[in-house]
């Protein structure tokens, strides 16, 4: 028996040695591969740090695979460290080591960012009157990724509207979102704002808020249709009147500019005639 399990033994530890021997990767597990960090943001024409590892204790080779500029600042047997530089669009990087003949890679996806600088706000009309519609412009220029912005609208604490924007929609434009709405009394001591928010915390990256300049409505009551056939009325008289009495001006001191002259022309060919004829 003692000896049967000494052969066994030794029959296990010479074929171990063997394949160690003949096979360096026999006994190594699967090995992976890991980047830190997995998600990663960026603004335009930045740069970044990535460090690809890996668990094999003996790779063969190992790297980082980018069309874009990278520059390896430290490595060990498991881990390489890369600068990558001048990132202006979305890319995905692969790290990838070979370990006893065998590929194994790790994807990751750098995302470009610009938070937003600029929210505009409009109000058209500015004056409107009560019942009336009016509408609520935002605008954000040069903002991206725009799939992960959003716009909020609005009056005092109250949010009106909020939006969106989709995937497709292209990179570096300007976001605007609109709303219209009724005039209330109360809205003339309201102020209107817009909120951009562009969350990138799936991304890897942060919060970024900014709102725009607050803006107000000029409220007015508008005038009943009784009451304004009643004005137009009242000014159409006032207006004839008006006329009436300059047309009658004119015609009395033209009367009066012949009726003067008239006389004084007597009076002068009066004086012309001979004293002979004046008795």
């Amino acid at each position: 028996m003692f000896s049967f399990s000494f052969g066994t033994l030794t029959l296990n530890l010479t074929l171990a040695l063997f394949a160690l021997v003949c096979c360096p990767g026999y006994g190594e597990k699967a090995f992976k591969v890991h980047v830190r960090p997995k998600k990663l943001t960026v603004k335009p024409k930045g740069s970044l740090e990535v460090n690809c590892s890996t668990t094999c204790n003996q790779p063969e080779m190992g790297g980082l695979e980018t069309p874009l500029n990278k520059t390896l600042l430290a490595e060990q047997t498991q881990w390489k460290h890369y600068l990558i530089s001048d990132i202006s669009q979305d890319t995905v990087f692969h790290c990838h080591f070979t370990c006893s003949g065998e590929q194994v890679s790790a994807s990751f996806n750098v995302s470009v960012y610009q938070p937003p600088t600029q929210v505009i706000l409009t109000l058209q009309p500015t004056w409107v009157a009560v019942g009336k519609s009016f509408t609520i412009e935002c605008r954000v220029p040069a903002v991206e990724p725009l799939d992960s912005l959003t716009l909020f609208l609005f009056r005092g604490n109250e949010t009106l509207h909020s939006q969106t924007f989709g995937k497709e929609a292209p990179a570096l434009q300007e976001a605007r979102a609109t709303f219209n709405s009724t005039a209330h009394r109360e809205d003339g001591h309201r102020s209107f704002s817009c909120l951009a928010v562009l969350d990138l915390l799936s991304r890897g990256g942060d919060i970024f808020h900014k709102h725009s300049d607050p803006q107000m409505l000029d409220i007015y009551e508008p005038v009943p249709d009784s009451q304004m056939v009643i004005i137009v009325t009242v000014v159409s008289v006032l207006l004839f009147l008006f006329v009436t009495s300059v047309l009658l001006c004119f015609v009395f001191s033209q009367h009066w500019r012949q009726r003067r002259t008239g006389t004084y022309g007597v009076r002068a060919a009066w004086r012309r005639l001979p004293q002979a004829f004046r008795a």
